[in-house]
């Protein structure tokens, strides 16, 4: 498996979204390691974005990450459950694109484990999920996606790409009808 370099991150965002789909997600823990191909993203295009954190530019203490460079992790923790984007996007534009849906690869003992009692296809179908699943959480904050213990590998071209509306984003006005949401065609692993 190819590492993903810092160039592939620095795409438009819009693009860099599609790009992720098909590539592996992998963290590793003490407890091993875990992974999956990414099967769902959704774009937040900073500034301009209503449903983004950093619309108007907002810089706070969460959104700080957003303003450098693509290729970063930004984790948040939403509803109890920490989410995890990929930082976009040249230095001192806060975009991102959060990844809403992996397919299991590796580890599937953990994930099991992790997300004990159900079943495998709901194990990483939402972004509060896979971060369970695969060990992310706060700590990885910050974190360039280029090394251990988070990373991103090249994986496997998807054969056709849907889009449509972000989810969960219904008071950002005209935001909300953004076509920003990616996911690879028929993948049972897509969060809707």
């Amino acid at each position: 498996m190819t590492l993903l370099s810092r160039e592939f991150y620095q795409k438009p965002t819009l693009d860099l979204a599609k790009a992720l789909l098909g590539c592996e997600l992998v963290k590793e823990t003490e407890e091993g390691l875990a992974s999956g191909y990414i099967v769902e993203t959704e774009a937040y295009l900073g500034a301009g974005d209503r449903a983004a954190h950093s619309f108007n530019n907002k810089r706070t203490k969460r959104t700080e990450i957003m303003f450098g460079p693509a290729g970063n992790a930004y984790t948040y923790v939403m509803h109890t459950h920490c989410l995890f984007n990929v930082v976009s996007a040249q230095i001192g534009t806060p975009e991102a694109i959060l990844i809403r849906a992996v397919e299991p690869v590796r580890g599937l003992h953990l994930m099991e484990k992790r997300r004990a009692g159900r079943k495998q296809k709901d194990w990483t179908n939402g972004p509060g999920k896979l971060t369970k699943a695969l060990g992310i959480n706060q700590n990885d904050y910050g974190h360039a996606l280029l090394r251990e213990p988070l990373y991103i590998h090249h994986g496997y071209t998807p054969k056709q790409i849907s889009e449509g509306k972000r989810i969960g984003i219904d008071n950002s006005g005209e935001a909300r009808d953004y076509p920003y949401r990616f996911w690879v065609t028929g993948n049972k692993y897509v969060s809707r």
